[in-house]
């Protein structure tokens, strides 16, 4: 009888092992997404366009502290930004490394929008994986908002792995490097 529990228990692990990498995959290519679309919308901005922040408010000299900055990578537009940018990951699908054996999340509709320009072989696409990846990238946003706008408001090289990687964990088992940077 004593065999049954130890059995119970191997099972347990291994299907509790099972989804965390499942769940840790999932959260790691809702994550790379997220970064190549906000990246994608950042670039299409015309880097002549910028807003004015600061205060609006008369100084006692009758000058006011407003400055102008790039619209691009203003926490206005990157906030307009958040809001929208995961119903766009009904634009991707779920492709199994063959090395890893770990799921990867690719685009599957070209920004043109047409789906014919890209080789979707071995690529799984349906509403169960583009659900899944929209909800996990809304826990994300959700989440880590203030780390997403202090890093895309601010050009930075590296942007997925530093993000998904050092500073969230979200992809921890993608990079083996230390945390000690940020």
């Amino acid at each position: 009888m004593k065999s049954w529990g130890w059995l119970a228990l191997l099972w347990g692990t291994l299907l509790g092992t099972a989804w965390a990498r499942r769940s840790q995959d999932l959260h790691c290519g809702a994550c790379r997404a997220l970064v190549d679309e906000l990246e994608w919308e950042i670039a299409q901005v015309d880097p002549k366009k910028t807003i004015q922040m600061g205060s609006f408010r008369i100084n006692p000299d009758g000058s006011q502290s407003v400055v102008e900055v790039p619209y691009a990578r203003s926490e206005a537009h990157l906030t307009e930004l958040l809001e929208e940018v995961c119903d766009r990951m009904k634009e991707y699908g779920e492709q199994i490394d063959p090395s890893t054996h770990r799921k990867n999340y690719v685009r599957v509709v070209s920004r043109s929008g047409e789906s014919n320009e890209l080789d979707l072989q071995g690529i799984r696409i349906d509403s169960d994986i583009s659900g899944t990846l929209k909800f996990a990238c809304e826990s994300i946003v959700e989440e880590y908002e203030d780390e997403l706008i202090e890093f895309f408001s601010r050009e930075a090289d590296n942007v997925k792995d530093k993000l998904c990687s050092k500073r969230t964990d979200l992809c921890d088992h993608a990079l083996h490097i230390s945390h000690d940077e940020l």
